[in-house]
C-alpha cells in the first residue's frame, strides 16, 4: 500500500471537443492545451491539468491520484493488478501506473508532472458582521466564469461498495472520515475518504465510492475561491444555458457550500468552498441518508 497525497485529475470522453472546451472554459478552468483528439484543462493552482477530454463516445474514463514521491510511484507498479510506471505524453510530462478497478474504471498513480505558474485569483477580504475587514476597498465580484482553484473530488457508483471500498484503501491508503447507511446500520453504502496524511489537515473527501444505483460516473467537485466565486459561476452558467443538476446550498457531511451542473453530455461538475479539513485526529462516524444527503442550508436538488 501507498498514501496518495490528493487527487490529480479526472478523464472523459466527448464526441465534440470544441463543445466540451467551450463547456471548461465557462465552468472556469483554462485550456492547457489541445490536439486533434484530446484536450487538457487546467485550474488556478499549479498542476497542468486536472480535467482531460479524449475524442470519442461520451463517458467517463477514470481518475488520477497523486503520489507522495517517487518511490511511492514505483511502489505502486508492484501492487496487484498495476502497470509498470510509464512515462506519460501529456502536458507537464511525469510518469503513471496505470489499475483498473473492480468495476473496469481506469485509475491512475502520477508523480512528476511539472507544474505551472499560478493563475491569478479574484479575492478580497470579507466583512464579517463581528469582525469588520474589508476598510476602504469596494467589492466588485468579476463577472463571468468561476475560477477555479483546483480538482477537490471525485464521486463513482460501483457495483459492491465494500469490495471497492477494500480494493482503494488497500492500494492507496485512503482513510474514512464518515460512512452512510441505508436500513440497518450494518448497512454501509458509501464512505467519505480522505488521504492519509497523518497529522496535515487534508479535505474532508477525496474519493467516493456509492454503492447504489447501476455503476457509473456521479460527479467531480472543483474547489473555488469563496461563496461569490460560487454564485458568479452559477449565474454564468445559467446566462450560457447549461443544465443546472443542485444548489446552491451547504452540505452537512463535508461542510461544503455546493452548486453543481452538468456538461454537454450530462457528466455532473461542481463547484465547491469553504469545505471541512481533517487530519488523523478525527474520528468517523456512520450517518443515515437523510444526514447525508441533507444540507444545512439551501436545498441539494434543482
Amino acid at each position: 500500500m501507498i498514501k496518495v497525497k490528493d487527487i490529480a485529475y479526472v478523464r472523459f470522453s466527448a464526441p465534440d471537443l470544441d463543445a466540451m472546451e467551450k463547456f471548461v472554459t465557462d465552468f472556469g478552468l483554462v485550456v492547457t492545451a489541445r490536439e486533434a483528439d484530446v484536450l487538457y484543462a487546467r485550474a488556478s493552482d499549479p498542476s497542468p491539468y486536472v480535467h482531460v477530454t479524449e475524442l470519442g463516445d461520451p463517458g467517463f474514463r477514470g481518475v488520477a491520484f497523486e503520489a507522495a514521491c517517487e518511490d511511492d510511484l514505483k511502489a505502486a507498479a508492484g501492487l496487484e493488478g498495476a502497470s509498470e510506471v510509464e512515462k506519460i505524453d501529456a502536458p507537464g510530462g511525469g510518469q503513471r501506473v496505470r489499475f483498473t478497478d473492480p468495476d473496469g474504471y481506469a485509475v491512475e498513480v502520477v508523480f512528476g508532472r511539472q507544474e505551472l505558474a499560478p493563475l491569478p485569483v479574484h479575492r478580497i477580504e470579507f466583512n464579517w458582521g463581528s469582525d469588520r475587514r474589508r476598510l476602504g476597498d469596494l467589492q466588485r465580484v468579476p463577472a463571468g466564469p468561476s475560477s477555479v482553484k483546483r480538482l477537490g473530488h471525485a464521486v463513482v457508483r460501483v457495483s459492491d461498495f465494500r469490495r471497492s471500498e477494500a480494493w482503494y484503501k488497500s492500494r492507496f491508503g485512503f482513510v474514512t472520515s464518515d460512512e452512510v447507511f441505508i436500513g440497518e446500520q450494518d448497512n454501509v453504502v458509501t464512505a467519505f475518504m480522505r488521504c492519509d496524511r497523518g497529522d496535515e489537515y487534508v479535505d474532508h473527501h477525496t474519493f467516493l465510492c456509492v454503492g447504489l444505483g447501476e455503476p457509473g460516473f456521479d460527479h467531480a467537485a472543483f474547489e473555488v475561491e469563496g461563496i461569490d466565486a460560487v454564485m458568479a459561476g452559477h449565474d454564468h452558467l445559467e446566462k450560457a444555458g447549461y443544465e443546472h443538476h443542485a444548489g446552491v446550498g451547504r452540505h452537512v457531511l463535508g461542510s461544503q457550500i455546493f452548486d453543481y451542473w452538468r456538461d454537454p453530455w450530462g457528466h455532473v461538475h461542481e463547484h465547491f468552498t469553504d469545505g471541512d479539513l481533517l487530519n488523523a485526529g478525527h474520528r468517523a462516524e456512520r450517518h443515515d441518508p437523510v444526514t447525508a444527503l441533507g444540507t444545512q442550508w439551501g436545498r441539494f436538488g434543482t
